[in-house]
């Protein structure tokens, strides 16, 4: 089961250094992520979103890129390039990642010069997880972790 951990930091630079920390346990193989968003919002309020297509996304963009190209005899270009997209909105549709509502939710919250971190976990070493976050100070907005692993996290944010 998915596990979803969204956390919030002060610094607009600190959501995209802990999604680096997690993508270094995620290149390990001990955790394995469906998707990730990393929002910021600058001095003037201006709110940048980064939301990385998840793996149904990219599986249905190559999928619907080959019929796409068996298709290419009748409709040339147009066959393989509305093929993979329609592939990709599909996979999208199949295996949502992050939600953008909640996303834009947290982002309309989130002061001037601050960052959040959305991650929905396929599986992996919680623990770890926990660990690769002790150097960054945050708060947890929301999780789907159980209330112990809950806990450890936002300690370890302090």
């Amino acid at each position: 089961m998915s596990q979803f951990v969204a956390i919030t930091f002060d610094a607009a630079d600190q959501a995209l250094a802990a999604l680096g920390s997690v993508r270094a346990l995620e290149k390990e193989g001990k955790l394995h992520l469906k998707d990730t968003a990393v929002v910021t919002k600058d001095s003037d309020g201006k709110v940048s979103v980064k939301n990385e297509a998840s793996s149904g996304t990219e599986t249905g963009a190559v999928v619907g890129g080959i019929l796409g190209a068996m298709l290419f005899f009748i409709f040339p270009v147009a066959g393989i390039l509305g093929g993979a997209a329609i592939g990709a909105l599909v996979g999208r549709a199949v295996s949502p990642g992050v939600d953008g509502g909640f996303v834009k939710e947290v982002a309309d919250d989130l002061p001037a010069g601050g960052s959040a971190l959305f991650l929905l976990i396929k599986d992996g070493d919680i623990g770890l997880l926990i660990g690769s976050m002790r150097r960054y100070e945050g708060r947890v907005k929301q999780t789907t972790l159980d209330e112990e692993a809950e806990k450890a996290l936002e300690e370890s944010l302090r």
